[in-house]
Protein backbone atom coordinates (compact mmCIF):
# COMPACT_ATOMS: atom_id res chain seq x y z
CA UNK A 1 0.00 0.00 0.00
CA UNK A 2 1.18 3.38 -0.64
CA UNK A 3 1.18 6.09 1.86
CA UNK A 4 0.27 9.66 0.25
CA UNK A 5 2.81 12.63 2.17
CA UNK A 6 1.15 14.13 5.16
CA UNK A 7 -0.13 17.29 4.49
CA UNK A 8 1.58 20.34 6.37
CA UNK A 9 -1.80 20.30 8.40
CA UNK A 10 -2.15 16.99 9.42
CA UNK A 11 2.11 17.31 10.61
CA UNK A 12 0.88 20.32 12.74
CA UNK A 13 -1.48 18.37 14.24
CA UNK A 14 1.23 15.81 15.19
CA UNK A 15 3.32 18.18 16.34
CA UNK A 16 0.26 19.32 18.42
CA UNK A 17 -0.59 15.50 19.43
CA UNK A 18 3.08 15.07 20.87
CA UNK A 19 3.65 18.27 22.95
CA UNK A 20 -0.04 17.47 24.33
CA UNK A 21 1.65 13.55 25.20
CA UNK A 22 4.64 15.35 26.88
CA UNK A 23 3.17 17.44 28.96
CA UNK A 24 0.32 14.82 30.16
CA UNK A 25 3.23 12.38 31.03
CA UNK A 26 4.98 15.20 33.02
CA UNK A 27 7.44 13.45 35.15
CA UNK A 28 6.38 9.99 34.67
CA UNK A 29 9.05 7.95 33.04
CA UNK A 30 8.17 7.14 29.53
CA UNK A 31 9.03 3.68 30.17
CA UNK A 32 6.63 3.21 31.97
CA UNK A 33 3.89 4.84 30.52
CA UNK A 34 4.04 3.13 27.06
CA UNK A 35 4.58 -0.09 28.96
CA UNK A 36 1.09 0.60 30.60
CA UNK A 37 -0.37 1.66 26.88
CA UNK A 38 1.20 -1.37 25.67
CA UNK A 39 3.05 -0.02 23.50
CA UNK A 40 6.93 0.09 22.48
CA UNK A 41 8.94 3.55 24.21
CA UNK A 42 10.41 3.70 20.69
CA UNK A 43 6.56 4.78 19.44
CA UNK A 44 5.84 6.69 22.15
CA UNK A 45 9.10 8.72 21.91
CA UNK A 46 8.28 9.21 18.08
CA UNK A 47 5.03 10.25 18.70
CA UNK A 48 5.85 12.80 21.76
CA UNK A 49 8.68 14.64 18.89
CA UNK A 50 6.26 14.96 15.88
CA UNK A 51 7.94 11.97 13.98
CA UNK A 52 4.89 9.87 13.78
CA UNK A 53 2.55 12.98 13.38
CA UNK A 54 -0.86 9.93 12.03
CA UNK A 55 -0.70 7.44 14.91
CA UNK A 56 -3.13 4.58 14.58
CA UNK A 57 -6.07 5.52 16.80
CA UNK A 58 -5.68 2.14 19.18
CA UNK A 59 -2.25 3.52 20.20
CA UNK A 60 -3.79 6.74 21.17
CA UNK A 61 -6.68 5.76 22.97
CA UNK A 62 -4.23 3.52 24.88
CA UNK A 63 -2.00 5.90 25.48
CA UNK A 64 -4.45 8.78 26.43
CA UNK A 65 -6.12 6.27 28.65
CA UNK A 66 -3.05 6.00 30.48
CA UNK A 67 -2.17 9.38 30.96
CA UNK A 68 -5.95 10.26 32.12
CA UNK A 69 -6.73 11.98 28.98
CA UNK A 70 -10.64 11.81 27.59
CA UNK A 71 -10.37 11.00 23.99
CA UNK A 72 -12.41 14.62 23.49
CA UNK A 73 -10.19 16.71 25.16
CA UNK A 74 -7.17 14.82 22.92
CA UNK A 75 -9.27 15.74 20.02
CA UNK A 76 -9.79 19.17 21.20
CA UNK A 77 -6.84 20.47 21.79
CA UNK A 78 -4.97 19.00 18.62
CA UNK A 79 -7.17 20.23 16.39
CA UNK A 80 -7.72 24.03 17.61
CA UNK A 81 -5.81 25.79 14.47
CA UNK A 82 -8.03 23.90 11.76
CA UNK A 83 -11.30 25.54 13.29
CA UNK A 84 -10.80 28.92 13.14
CA UNK A 85 -10.11 30.66 9.79
CA UNK A 86 -8.62 27.27 7.92
CA UNK A 87 -12.57 26.23 8.16
CA UNK A 88 -13.97 29.55 7.01
CA UNK A 89 -11.83 29.53 4.05
CA UNK A 90 -12.10 26.06 2.91
CA UNK A 91 -15.51 26.39 2.36
CA UNK A 92 -16.26 22.97 5.01
CA UNK A 93 -18.43 23.62 8.37
CA UNK A 94 -16.81 22.83 11.26
CA UNK A 95 -17.43 19.10 12.20
CA UNK A 96 -19.77 18.49 15.22
CA UNK A 97 -18.70 16.37 18.29
CA UNK A 98 -19.64 13.09 18.19
CA UNK A 99 -23.05 12.24 20.52
CA UNK A 100 -21.95 10.01 23.14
Amino acid sequence: MVRLPLTPEEVERGQRLGALLRRARGQRSMLDIALAAGVSPETLRKIESGRVATPAFPTIAAIADVLGLSLDAVWAEIRQPEEGAEAAHSGHRAREPLAS
